[in-house]
């Protein structure tokens, strides 16, 4: 039985694990919606690179099926970029002293503005939009036809990095206008709005402006997937999928397998022994005698008197 509830307990705790509401929540939490979308735009951004040069701002088109968003890149030197800094990139003023990590020769700053896609893709129960979400992520610009690149660390070593806001809702009311900031780790930060519709932040990430709502915002409605440019992407993560499941599936096997084989084991060993037991129950039982303290089974004496040969006469 021991045996038997083991069993049980594993097959419950798969069944716990591979269930649908909990797989469902797994892959909300490593599939990030706006991590997504960064990705996708960056691809997007990089085929406005077709002569470009140095320090100039080429407009992208992302897909059709997210208009409304824009985006903008630019490939900049590492070395200009801290030495010298932007004046305007759009709403972003990048002052001097800004580190890359890890160092590349050349980066490209890609500038995203949300539009009318902030609340689906940044939603912010408790808070309206004053401004449209703006994001500003940096990447390795050393080969321009790349695609799913990493975003790097861009962050101001010496002065903060502004984001005047121009597209500004006027709201009453007694509530204050807050700046929000979106990292890249999914943390959400509240800070304070400067003379000017101005934010601050040392790094990089996605930013806007709020006020808190008097009631409930409706909830947003869920974006449609994005397309990416290739299905290469796809077909990759399909694979690994694909892998991870047999792999897993398999090892479930053999541990029911190895489970299944140990009870056969013991099942026949049990009925051996049971076996055994009825047969010694049923056979002759043997007489005690007496050796020094110890009592021990012998053996009847034989029916044929052993004979001496110098007792043999023929």
């Amino acid at each position: 039985m021991g045996l038997l509830g083991s069993l049980a307990m594993l097959l419950t705790f798969l069944w716990i694990l591979w269930s649908p509401g909990l797989r469902a929540q797994l892959s909300g939490a490593s599939s990030d919606r706006a991590r997504s979308l960064d990705a996708l735009l960056q691809d997007y951004a990089y085929k406005a690179f077709v002569r470009p040069r140095t320090g100039i701002p080429y407009e992208g088109r992302p897909p059709s099926n997210l208009t409304g968003i824009t985006i903008t890149v630019m490939r900049l030197r590492s070395g200009s970029l801290r030495k010298r800094g932007v004046a305007n990139y759009k709403e972003f003023v990048i002052p001097t002293g800004v580190v890359v990590r890890p160092y590349v020769e050349r980066l490209a700053l890609v500038y995203q503005n949300m539009g009318n896609w902030s609340t689906v893709y940044y939603p912010l129960p408790g808070y309206n939009y004053l401004a449209p979400v703006v994001g500003l992520l940096g990447y390795n610009a050393s080969n321009l036809s790349a695609t799913n690149l990493p975003d790097l660390d861009v962050r101001a070593s010496e002065q903060p990095i502004s984001i005047r806001f121009s597209e500004v809702k006027l709201v009453g009311g007694s509530s204050t206008a807050r700046c929000v900031t979106f990292d890249l780790q999914g943390m959400t930060k509240f800070s304070n709005v400067s003379s000017g519709n101005v934010c601050s932040t040392v790094e990089q990430g996605h930013f806007a402006i709020v006020i808190e709502s008097p009631a409930p915002s409706p909830a947003p409605v869920l974006p449609p997937t994005p397309t990416a440019p290739s299905k290469k992407g796809g077909k990759n993560e399909k694979k690994v999928l694909i892998i991870a499941g047999s792999v897993i599936g398999g090892l479930v096997v053999l541990i029911l397998l190895a489970l299944l084989i140990l009870w056969i084991r013991r099942f026949k060993h049990r009925k051996k022994m049971r076996r055994m037991e009825r047969a010694a129950e049923v056979g002759e039982s043997l007489q005690l005698a007496s050796v020094g303290n110890i009592r021990a089974p012998v053996a009847m004496g034989t029916r044929t008197q052993p004979m001496l040969e110098t007792e043999y006469v023929p």
